[in-house]
């Protein structure tokens, strides 16, 4: 296999923003395109890449704003290419099996989630952190798209409050003017017009522990419950180097097989691009497709505008004091189509 790899901008280069159009004008229409960029970057890198006819997988979330979304999905359909998002907890098999068991539960009531990061995260990220994007649009994205996928053709989120917790990002020793923690609450309707509470939170200042990130939910529907905790599988480890820990290499396993050779090709993590990879080259062999027949199987734009709506009312939330956020929707009641502060 041809491993050999060609930079945009240059490895001397420290910062060019406008440097994967070069990369795109090396390319030719049905090429395939992997974003994975600090969020407020996304809505152009698509837009230039599917105006030129690439298939694309962009990291969570797609994009910020309703409206970006709403576009992209018009223009992707005006090109027949798959653009999808890669929320790769859709391919755990735990979080997969869950989601089959919550479409039985009936009605759906009740759900909260939380996901974290430590703290040196801010150091990290601290380049685009509470500047071009926050917590929530980066960890909340993961539950909410699962929340919003288990809930296709059953139930839409129509109303959205955000709190934020404030003290550490702001501090001395990291001085980013941004939130530590987000939490989403976010009114739902049912299709048989019940109603249910979500209450999504997401934080990057916790301390360090066992895991990189803590990742668990509650839901409980009308007939049912579950309760995963995505961060704690059964399997630790303990070093003298690096202490106690526990681990999930159903994510990705690093280590190689008994031959030496990669051996993470059923990681719930490498899944989640293989199916694009394999959806995309279908569709270049097949032109007479239509990207819309993955509808069913991806995060594809066209399902996923629920999760983009979600994101943009808490920050529009966040930014006005807590107010509430009407999802307003298309006359087929099915598409959000703009929002609204109450």
């Amino acid at each position: 296999m041809d491993i050999t790899f060609e930079s945009y901008p240059k490895d001397d280069v420290e910062c060019d923003r406008e440097a994967y159009k070069k990369a795109l004008d090396n390319l030719k229409p049905g090429d395939l395109v992997i974003i994975f960029t600090p969020d407020n970057l996304h809505y152009d890198m698509i837009k230039d890449s599917v105006t030129k006819g690439m298939h694309v997988l962009v990291t969570k979330p797609a994009v910020q704003l309703l409206k970006h979304h709403l576009e992209l999905i018009h223009l992707a359909k005006t090109k027949n290419v798959l653009v999808t998002t890669e929320v790769h907890k859709r391919w755990d098999p735990i979080y997969a099996d869950a989601w089959q068991k919550i479409r039985t539960y009936g009605d759906f009531s009740y759900m909260y989630s939380y996901m974290s990061q430590p703290k040196k995260q801010l150091i990290t990220f601290k380049q685009w952190a509470g500047k071009s994007s926050d917590i929530s649009y980066y960890l909340n994205s993961h539950h909410i798209d699962f929340h919003v996928w288990a809930m296709s053709n059953k139930a839409k989120p129509i109303r959205v409050i955000a709190n934020g917790s404030t003290g550490i990002a702001t501090s001395p020793a990291y001085d980013i003017k941004t939130e530590d923690t987000i939490t989403l609450m976010v009114s739902w309707v049912n299709s048989s017009g019940n109603l249910g509470t979500a209450v999504y939170t997401a934080s990057w200042t916790a301390p360090t522990s066992d895991v990189h990130s803590q990742q668990r939910f509650f839901y409980m529907g009308q007939t049912g419950e579950i309760n995963v905790d995505q961060a704690h599988r059964g399997y630790s480890i303990a070093t003298d180097e690096s202490g106690y820990a526990s681990i999930n290499p159903l994510f990705m396993k690093y280590s190689p097989d008994a031959n030496g050779y990669f051996s993470g090709q059923s990681g719930y993590g490498y899944q989640s691009i293989e199916v694009f990879v394999n959806a995309s080259s279908k569709l270049r062999s097949m032109p007479f497709l239509s990207a819309f027949e993955y509808d069913n199987s991806l995060a594809t734009l066209n399902t996923t505008a629920k999760v983009t709506a979600i994101l943009e009312a808490g920050r529009i939330s966040l930014d006005n004091g807590g107010k509430a956020v009407k999802i307003l929707y298309e006359e087929d009641g099915h598409m959000p189509s703009s929002l609204k502060i109450e």
